[in-house]
């Protein structure tokens, strides 16, 4: 069984890459609403995660920690690997470093849904939440799919905040930290963060603009607020793990203020041409990301096949 680590894998796959192993995969007939429910196991300091998933050739399962407070220890808040089985036999193939098959895979989830949905023929302006690795991620995936113009980071850690727009202003952009209020003007708003509560008043999103909210997967935690889950066409990855996870559309159901048939369509929607591209200009787009075993076993197997090469 082959090992690869964090440093085995860094480089292996682009972006780009990575956002073309979901789009096959989906292309191939892969059914995310048939996926295998995500198992959550609160332990002390966190949650343990099982995500196994089967298509085709291959098997795998990903075991994951969340430990909220391993940042402060200097520590990933995200632990875990990822085991590639050959999918007829089982047998297993390879261990992967699951803290970096994350942080490769989520990015690359959300470019996805963004070649379908975010305004394209112009220069965007992103205001991206979060300072983390995931912020560092999806900064590089959405210029991956589309050209960016201004990037304001709006973090609660004001430190990680200017280092991301420094960072942002090495890749040629225009960067800035800024508000939450930053989005009233923004093409682009992508949210990656611990939040629970939601980051921004959603009635200052303008129609046309693009959201995409990757933070969380607990039915009571949220990026987003009602008003704009309210306003918007809303894309995620999958109905059935929406409706069990997402609270960024469970707390406005529970309000009252959407019924479970808000939802607008899914990323194979999108994927097949079975949405408009671009999606309806008259109201914003969200697109709600709770992450899925699928996800991580089209990822693993584009890194494992690009190892072997």
């Amino acid at each position: 069984m082959r090992r690869l680590s964090a440093d085995d894998t860094a480089g292996l796959l682009t972006p780009a890459a990575a956002t073309d192993a979901l789009a096959a995969a989906l292309l191939g007939g892969l059914d995310p609403e048939s996926c295998p429910q995500r198992t959550n196991i609160p332990v002390p300091d966190g949650e343990l995660l099982l995500m196994p998933a089967a298509s085709g050739a291959y098997a795998g399962v990903k075991i994951a920690g969340v430990a909220p407070g391993n940042p402060a220890r200097g520590l990933p808040r995200i632990t875990g690997s990822y085991l590639l089985l050959e999918g007829r036999t089982l047998r297993p193939l390879a261990l992967l470093d699951g803290a970096a098959l994350t942080a490769l895979r989520t990015p690359a989830v959300s470019a996805l849904a963004l070649r379908h949905l975010a305004p394209s023929g112009r220069p965007l302006r992103l205001v991206l939440f979060g300072s983390g690795p995931q912020a560092y991620g999806h900064l590089e995936a959405a210029l991956s799919v589309r050209e960016l113009d201004h990037v304001v980071v709006v973090g609660r850690n004001r430190e990680g905040a200017e280092r991301l727009a420094a960072h942002a202003r090495t890749l040629g952009l225009t960067a800035r930290t800024g508000a939450p209020e930053d989005v009233a003007n923004a093409d682009l708003v992508i949210c990656c963060t611990t939040a629970r509560e939601p980051l921004f008043d959603g009635r200052l999103v303008g129609p046309g603009a693009t959201v995409v909210a990757v933070g969380s997967h607990e039915p009571t935690a949220r990026e987003t607020d009602t008003a704009l889950v309210r306003r918007a066409a809303v894309y995620v990855e999958s109905r059935a793990a929406a409706l069990r996870e997402a609270g960024d559309l469970l707390v406005p159901e529970a309000e009252g203020a959407i019924g479970p048939g808000h939802i607008t369509g899914t990323l194979a929607d999108l994927v097949a041409g079975r949405m408009p591209a671009g999606g309806p200009q008259s109201c914003p787009q969200l697109f709600k990301s709770v992450g899925m075993a699928w996800e991580d076993l089209a990822v693993a197997v584009a890194l494992f096949e690009a190892a072997r090469v």
